[in-house]
């Protein structure tokens, strides 16, 4: 570039859905205006941004046709797909500074809106650094594809989630479950993907179908009903608004509100449930202990409300409440709220008649056990029980009584709450109580935070557990008389209890 020329400016242009009615005053001013117009297109040089702007080119005008190396199918690259694309990206951002260094102006077309899941992009962030540039937003297809099925994509304080269809479905089932609209975007070859997330998220009864949404090609139906083999890239599939929808189609009821008590499971993200996952997405308000209120991301039109742990009537009271005056109420739990947790608490709480007409929903969650049991093996494989040695609620000597009962049966033991700050003396006692029924040599596995960032697992005897290694966040399991610990041949060490007992 010599210094007595002018560099050009980079425009991004945003054509809009599809229909050249919908091209902005000010795209269709900038194109026209364009030296160079520049397009991205597949193998055969057909362009869809091209079409769309065909109206708006004037004679004389250079174009710059930008043609993928590959889309779908395969190369012979060193580097791959990715290293096709990326080269190629280079080359095409090389020809358009070549214009701009010469001084002039360049229109990059790009269907919907440039920076929503555009080709621009590519262009924008290897040369928006160096030449001057505008983008011009355009009527992304979400927005397109709403209007023409005739439905509000959300309304009031609904969220609205974008997502592309080809993530796994497992990560879509996840999102849609949590959302209360969403538009799967690029679909084609990911549709059967998209089809069982929506399934799995129990929404595919919500989800509609458009394709080319303003085209001449246009279609809308139910998803549910669309043959695969007849999807298209250009597709995409729409949960609109259900408060709308509801209204529109006549199935809205006035609102009432219920408590859910939720099970979180251990601490993963990866073992909340599905079924978790969408009654905390709809629910209003967040009830339970601050530590686990914390875990659950929050929408922006929900509430938390924490406590502290020593508070489960009153916390469950308070739920009861709030549903009662026609709210959705999620109240959490580690775990499964239903072992040692607020589902029992909620429910002897509901036995007030002030909350009888209230609604209350159990939804179960991966326990602690479970969690701490699969990461050494299988050493719930055959009967055990499940105790706390927490004396806050029941008296000592009643837990004494119950272990020694477990023992004598030859129950493989998982212990809840074994020690705290405040209590160090009750597992001294139980682990003494156990030895007079368990050789020392009994297999005893000690998880922490299982699940969470400080996990941890190790596997001891009943002889060598020491009790002042265990504190709140730990959990217990006290191997049977068959319970057997082994060192495979790779070195991994497992737990488990034979599924069979001598006679």
């Amino acid at each position: 570039m010599t210094n007595d020329v002018v560099p050009g400016r980079l425009y991004g242009v945003g054509l809009g859905p599809g229909d050249p009615e919908l091209v902005t005053v000010k795209a269709a001013r900038l194109i026209e205006a364009a030296d160079v117009v520049a397009y991205h297109a597949a193998g055969h040089g057909r362009s869809n941004a091209r079409a769309i702007a065909a109206g708006y080119l004037r004679d004389g005008q250079l174009e710059e046709a930008l043609i993928y190396p590959v889309t779908t199918g395969t190369t012979d690259h060193p580097g791959g797909y990715q290293g096709a694309i990326d080269e190629f990206y280079e080359q095409a951002a090389a020809r358009l500074a070549a214009h701009l260094d010469a001084g002039r102006n360049v229109v990059v077309l790009a269907e919907g809106d440039p920076f929503f899941y555009g080709s621009y992009m590519h262009m924008h962030k290897r040369l928006a650094h160096r030449y001057e540039t505008t983008v011009v937003p355009g009527v992304t297809s979400v927005s397109a594809a709403a209007a023409v099925l005739g439905r509000p994509l959300m309304e009031r304080d609904e969220v609205l989630t974008v997502l592309p269809g080809t993530l796994p479905p497992d990560e879509l089932a996840h999102r849609l479950a949590a959302t209360d609209s969403a538009a799967v975007m690029k679909l084609g070859r990911t549709f059967d993907g998209v089809r069982s997330a929506l399934e799995r998220a129990g929404r595919l009864d919500d989800a509609f179908y458009v394709e080319r949404a303003t085209m001449a090609a246009e279609r809308v139906g139910r998803l549910s009903e669309v043959d695969p083999a007849s999807v298209p890239y250009f597709s995409m599939a729409l949960l609109p608004s259900p408060a709308a929808t509801a209204f529109m189609t006549g199935t809205a009821e006035p609102r009432a509100g219920g408590v859910t008590v939720v099970g979180l499971g251990p601490g993963a993200g990866e073992w909340l449930t599905p079924e978790a996952r969408r009654a905390l997405a709809e629910a209003d308000d967040v009830v339970g202990y601050q530590t686990y209120v914390d875990r659950v991301p929050i929408g922006p039109r929900q509430r938390r409300h924490a406590s502290d742990n020593r508070v489960e009537a009153e916390r469950a009271a308070f739920a009861l409440d709030l549903a009662k005056r026609g709210r959705r109420v999620a109240v959490v739990s580690s775990g499964d709220p239903g072992v040692f947790a607020m589902a029992a608490a909620v429910l002897e709480v509901a036995e007030d008649p002030q909350w009888k007409d209230v609604p209350v929903r159990i939804v179960p969650g991966l326990t602690a056990a479970q969690a701490v049991a699969s990461r050494v093996g299988a050493p719930l494989g055959h009967d055990f029980c499940v105790v706390s040695l927490s004396d806050r609620l029941k008296p000592w000597p009643v837990i004494e009584t119950r272990l020694a009962g477990a023992a004598a049966a030859d129950l493989v033991i998982a212990i809840y709450n074994p020690a705290s700050k405040t209590r160090r003396e009750q597992l001294v006692r139980a682990r003494e109580l156990l030895l007079e029924h368990r050789a020392a040599s009994t297999p005893v596995v000690v998880g922490r935070d299982v699940g969470g960032p400080e996990e941890s697992v190790r596997v001891t005897t009943l002889g060598e557990l020491d009790p002042a290694t265990v504190d709140m966040r730990c959990l217990l399991i006290v191997g049977s008389s068959q319970t057997k610990a082994v060192t495979r041949g790779n070195g991994d060490a497992f737990v488990f209890t034979p599924r069979h007992y001598p006679g």
